[in-house]
């Protein structure tokens, strides 16, 4: 399959995304290689999780806790990290999902 690629919205979600522990950032690069080998058809839970409308989760977890970075898949099989986060609740928090798809407004992603 393949053929899938990764990509950060924007410097600041990249840096959003390298402030998070090692071991959970390491979780989390073996999901978007999961996305970029096999694409987005074959992966559910635990790996990825539909939030709402077009935006999804990938899922990442370590010693050092538990982290989300939501995204949008966009045309041309391309997945865009939209905001990462350390997660410390049961759900996902509003907050969270409101800068992501603000992120992903600004660049037309989603309507």
């Amino acid at each position: 399959m393949g053929s899938w690629t990764v990509e950060f919205v924007s410097d600041e979600a990249r840096a959003e995304f390298d402030t998070l522990p090692a071991d959970v950032r390491a979780s989390l690069g073996r999901v978007a290689d999961l996305i970029e080998d096999y694409g987005l058809l074959g992966l559910s839970m635990p790996y990825v999780r539909h939030l709402d409308g077009k935006l999804w989760e990938m899922r990442g977890r370590g010693k050092d806790g538990i982290a989300r970075s939501i995204y949008v898949a966009v045309q041309g099989r391309k997945v865009v990290i939209l905001r990462s986060f350390t997660k410390k609740t049961q759900k996902t928090p509003p907050g969270e999902m409101a800068i992501a798809l603000k992120r992903a407004r600004e660049k037309g992603y989603v309507a």
